[in-house]
């Protein structure tokens, strides 16, 4: 029986960018859709910031207006620093934190506003904050297959980095493509090299992908034995905090093309997740 795959749906991801305001009732309506069309988990929404990130100031009003009683999808947030905790911690709903750690100074800095090492300091801690509150903390190599900014890469950056985080408990690691950069050969590889070095944890790849670069990404995280993919309807978002231009995640409807060709049983509502593009083209365009 092969191994189940796990779609994670990031409308966080898709709205943090933009500029006009997506009113807090349109975004809650939009998640409950999310939620009825079988996806694992639901990246919905994120407590940083809201100076950083204006459109994400309401997340624990969208939060709310969730009901949540007839879902097997589960929620993650995002967050980058301890006060985020404090606030991700008073939703005992929440399955997942997401924690943004580069292998990229300049972008650590960028993104959250630290070191690579004070980083690491701080998932430890976030890490021990999430356990108690009953939820599981999810770490996103930041850059993990390149950066725009010239500064030196290797892999084994990311194996050290992967080092440091099994040492801590982390258990789900998701490599990051921030800006596109990965060739399929490179996802290959690096999914590979760490799955082989580090069976214990669940490792997952959120890409990033002009439309024309999408199947072939995929595919060779799929052959190198990744089984969570972070996608987002449309293909809408990218990190407002990388480059001036962003750069859209893989489109769901790519993942769910390809991931059914080689997982029949792939669960996912397809009336619904049709219903949920429709309000999504109302919500992007």
């Amino acid at each position: 029986m092969p191994e189940s795959v796990q779609l994670i749906e990031c409308p966080r991801d898709a709205w943090q960018g933009r500029q006009d305001i997506i009113p807090t009732a349109l975004k809650t309506a939009y998640l409950q859709q999310l939620l009825s069309v079988g996806f694992h988990t639901l990246d919905a929404g994120s407590f940083v910031s809201p100076k950083a990130v204006p459109q994400l100031a309401d997340t624990a009003d969208v939060l709310r207006g969730l009901d949540l009683r007839d879902t097997s999808s589960r929620l993650l947030v995002i967050l980058a620093n301890e006060r985020g905790a404090e606030q991700a911690a008073q939703h005992s709903f929440l399955s997942y934190w997401g924690y943004p750690l580069s292998v990229s100074e300049t972008f650590q800095q960028r993104n959250t506003r630290q070191s690579v090492l004070e980083g690491i300091e701080l998932a430890k801690r976030l890490r021990q904050q999430s356990e108690r509150s009953g939820a599981e903390l999810i770490v996103y190599v930041s850059m993990g297959f390149g950066n725009p900014y010239g500064e030196s890469y290797h892999p084994d950056q990311v194996l050290s980095l992967a080092r440091e985080l099994q040492s801590m408990g982390v258990s789900i690691v998701s490599l990051a493509d921030t800006v596109g950069l990965a060739t399929p050969d490179q996802i290959r590889t690096l999914v590979a090299e760490c799955r082989t070095e580090f069976p214990s944890i669940q490792w997952g790849v959120h890409l990033h992908a002009r439309p024309g670069g999408q199947p072939e990404k995929i595919a060779a995280a799929y052959e190198a034995g990744c089984r969570r993919f972070d996608g987002a309807i449309g293909g809408y978002g990218g990190c407002p905090f990388a480059e001036d231009e962003l750069v859209g995640n893989i489109n769901t409807q790519s993942l769910i093309d390809y991931l059914s060709s080689v997982h029949p049983d792939l669960s996912i509502d397809r009336e619904r997740l049709s219903a949920c593009i429709q309000l999504a083209q109302t919500i992007f365009n």
